[in-house]
């Protein structure tokens, strides 16, 4: 769970600041919305499965794009 240790001088701004940063760092969010609601292995799979298949469309798309100014 992320603390943050503030000085007398932070505001409310600089604090909510820090501790939403530690909070993006620890991937608190992320990890409460995944556990929101129970995924089957098969969803899982299938979502891994689309995950590979945009990282390989995207480096495709990138490897044309260069070298289409070549």
């Amino acid at each position: 769970m992320p603390g943050i240790k503030l000085t007398p001088r932070d505001s409310f701004d600089d604090a909510y600041r820090k501790f939403k940063r530690q909070s993006d760092r620890n991937l608190i969010v992320t990890e409460a919305r995944a556990r929101q609601h129970y995924e089957t292995k098969t969803e899982k799979r299938k979502k891994e499965k689309i995950a590979t298949r945009k990282k390989i469309l995207k480096k495709l798309f990138m490897l044309r794009r260069y070298e289409s100014r070549l």
